[in-house]
């Protein structure tokens, strides 16, 4: 059986005054009902620019999809026109945006804006969407629900209108759907607020999440399995327990090692990884990690290491686990 979504070998490029940038290099996944994929990257590694491609989202021009299928129940979504990907986005894949208050029109009431999504796709009347969006915003946890459908988006708080994203996200019942920062710019209780909702839902309604985020301790509480991306490339894919307890990739074990840890004893120094991302423009004709890895050897020169078996993960490295001394 195929999964539910199938990404394949896709690439994203930008055409930039200084020239063509490939802000996804031959990403591919699959996720099925039910299931929680999380992906998790610093800053500019792709994440988001994945996630608009999954919805036909990407701004053309500059951008566009340079290769490679995304198949949503065995139906390849690139290539498709316009008028069929809005069917498909919102009745059956999903996407909340990383910034709310940029993302809800604010010259519309909360009311408006939901029930113009579930009118379109859900084919309902005026009232009764007005009742399904009421319906959805009790089922996130926002009190009073009818009265916030007639409030404007700046009258509530950060995490209100970020629940009020997901209940729209929800309110026809989607296959998938993508999450990118969900819990960006919010307070440490509202995020874990905002996460119990979505795993809640997804129980209740049996969608697969993909999970966006530079947070690994979302990742952690949330997903199943993660891929780690760099400079467009995803160079570690691995169920969240394995990545956690044996990090085949020196950049995954980095990132792992710089999170803050409690110790009583001593100060603390937070390991860095050395150097900087390279420039998209111009990518080391090997490994994009070499510059800054301490097992780099001159193989790593010579060409992009692909995604391979090691340990219980796939790393795209020629010399992965714990071997060497590195910052993991």
């Amino acid at each position: 059986m195929t999964a539910l979504l199938e990404v394949e070998d896709l690439c994203v490029e930008f055409t930039t005054e200084r020239g063509v940038v490939r802000a996804v290099d031959h990403v591919s996944f699959s996720i099925d009902r039910g299931d929680t994929l999380g992906i998790v990257g610093e800053s500019g590694c792709g994440k988001t620019v994945t996630s608009l491609a999954l919805l036909g989202l990407v701004p053309t021009p500059p951008g566009r999809i340079a290769g490679g299928q995304i198949r949503l129940d065995g139906t390849n979504l690139v290539g498709l026109g316009e008028k069929a990907l809005r069917r498909i986005r919102g009745s059956r894949i999903s996407l909340i945006f990383q910034e709310p208050m940029t993302a809800l029109n604010p010259v519309f009431t909360i009311g408006n804006q939901m029930t113009d999504v579930i009118r379109l796709h859900e084919g309902l009347d005026r009232v009764a969407a007005r009742e399904r969006a009421a319906e959805m915003l009790a089922q996130v946890g926002i009190p009073i629900p009818t009265k916030r459908l007639d409030e404007y988006p700046h009258e509530l708080s950060g995490g209100m209108r970020q629940r009020v994203m997901i209940a729209m996200a929800l309110s026809c019942n989607p296959d998938v759907l993508v999450a990118d920062e969900p819990t960006t710019a919010l307070d440490v209780t509202t995020q874990a607020q905002v996460l119990e909702q979505i795993v809640k839902l997804q129980d209740r309604l049996g969608m697969a999440v993909i999970l966006i985020t530079h947070d690994l301790g979302v990742i952690a509480e949330s997903c199943e399995r993660a891929l780690v991306m760099y400079c467009g490339r995803v160079i570690e894919d691995a169920a969240t327990a394995d990545l956690y307890r044996d990090p085949q990739h020196p950049y995954t074990r980095g990132l792992l090692n710089s999170i803050p840890r409690i110790r009583e004893d001593r100060p603390q120094r937070l390991p860095v990884i050395p150097g900087t991302v390279p420039d998209l423009l111009h990518m080391p004709p090997g490994c994009r990690f070499a510059t800054r890895c301490q097992r780099h050897q001159p193989i790593c020169d010579s060409a992009d290491p692909p995604l391979t078996a090691a340990g219980a993960s796939q790393a795209a490295c020629y010399f992965p686990g714990a071997q060497g001394d590195d910052h993991g």
